[in-house]
């Protein structure tokens, strides 16, 4: 070989040989990106719950059984119901307040009906043992709860949302929970309506909240429940903390301020409101997307909660159940697709990413299918869980969008639910 030939060829690794080293490296980080977006998913809606389950074997078997719940003592106790522009369904939810399982004498109720321009006053009104408060002027849930604290002067105060109905011994499956000094709160379940008649979304929204309702009581059995729904939750009265009127998820924040001090919130499945579910697609994506911009509002009231020294058990749960949800999932997903598409594109690779392709492709085929049934209104029965696992993460983005714009107001727009038999 002679100089010329020797020169040419160095010339030509360095072309093609440096490409390759580049191309090699590039598809070793898509492949990195492929299994750490695989990775999250699977910990955030299964290996959590595996570890937490895991874990809680191990608190078990090195420590002595906490004490049991003793028996029903009554104390006095508040229900807040917050209300707007309920009138419909107003008169149902007074006698379901009124016939709770509880001593007269230890029961407060106080409903809030700020900027209500219906006839909700005229309607509570007609119930001496109610105590109304209202003012022309609409400041948003959360701002109608700081205004009801300052009447409360039980040690416990129940909230409870004016279009859900709760069963009668609530109270008495709550309260006892109270007993132990390490519980700031407790929070019931919440339980979608369902019969033959209901809808096609209301469906998908019953089996989400029976997926939530078992994470939820992973997590007390962990340490703490990670937020609580507004439909059924209680507190010490001592420890609300009166925050800004922004709010967007009220009990959400209140009750996670509650585990910032120490306590921790109990779920007590026994206690539980039942809810009508959306009324259509467009009525629960609209209440979807409220609910994913108040999320990513409270990142921001609780970053306390990354705290690992001062909150472990707190911030493992935090982060693992909500905060990578919320930030990181939705990305996740489309990060898992594209990078699984670029690998299969690539030569020499093959077998298990092209399979992993192929039932990528199946499931968002699942889902599109599940999404026209629902929109139909017809019942999507096996695609519902792939439609509305796709749709939750929709409504996160979307949400992202609307918080990052500043376009989410705390005067929700109620949407509308089903009149269910």
């Amino acid at each position: 070989m002679d100089g010329v030939q020797f020169f040419t060829g160095f010339l030509g690794y360095l072309r093609y040989g440096d490409r390759n080293f580049h191309t090699g490296n590039t598809m070793t980080v898509i492949t990195y990106l492929f299994w750490i977006s695989l990775a999250v998913l699977f910990y955030c809606y299964i290996g959590y719950g595996i570890l937490v389950a895991l874990l809680k074997s191990g608190k078990s078997f090195f420590r002595s059984a906490p004490p049991p719940v003793v028996s029903f003592e009554p104390v006095p106790v508040t229900v807040v119901v917050s209300s707007y522009n309920e009138g419909e369904v107003l008169k149902n939810k007074i006698l379901n307040t009124l016939a709770l399982d509880y001593p007269p004498e230890h029961l407060k109720i106080i409903f809030v009906t700020d900027g209500s321009t219906d006839d909700s006053n005229r309607i509570i009104s007609g119930y001496p043992a109610i105590t109304l408060l209202h003012q022309p002027e609409r400041k948003g849930k959360y701002a109608a709860i700081k205004r009801a604290m300052q009447l409360v002067d039980t040690p416990v105060v129940v909230f409870s949302d004016a279009n859900t109905l709760l069963n009668r011994e609530c109270l008495k499956k709550i309260i006892p929970h109270f007993t132990d000094e390490r519980v700031g709160g407790v929070a019931g379940e919440k339980k979608i309506v369902s019969s033959r008649f209901v809808s096609a979304v209301g469906e998908a929204e019953g089996i989400y909240w029976q997926y939530e309702s078992f994470m939820k009581k992973l997590d007390a059995g962990f340490y703490t429940v990670v937020g609580a729904a507004g439909e059924l939750f209680s507190i010490r009265t001592a420890l609300f903390k009166s925050l800004a009127h922004d709010l967007i998820l009220d009990d959400f924040i209140i009750s996670m301020q509650i585990c910032l001090q120490g306590y921790k919130i109990e779920y007590e499945p026994g206690a539980f409101a039942t809810e009508p579910p959306s009324a259509s697609l467009a009525d629960e994506e609209k209440r979807k997307v409220r609910i994913s911009a108040g999320a990513y509002q409270s990142i921001g009231y609780l970053k306390e909660c990354l705290n690992f020294f001062k909150h472990p058990a707190l911030s493992f749960q935090y982060i693992s159940r909500r905060l990578l949800r919320w930030v990181f999932c939705p990305v996740t997903l489309v990060i898992l697709l594209v990078s699984n598409i670029l690998i299969c594109n690539s030569a020499g690779h093959a077998g298990f990413y092209n399979g992993f392709l192929s039932a990528q492709l199946f499931f968002y085929l699942v889902a599109l299918i599940g999404w026209l049934f629902v929109r139909s209104g017809k019942r999507a029965g096996l695609f519902t869980i792939p439609f509305y696992f796709v749709f939750m993460n929709y409504c996160l983005v979307k949400g992202f969008t609307r918080f990052v714009r500043g376009k989410q107001t705390v005067l929700w727009e109620k949407s509308l639910r089903q009149a269910v038999e």
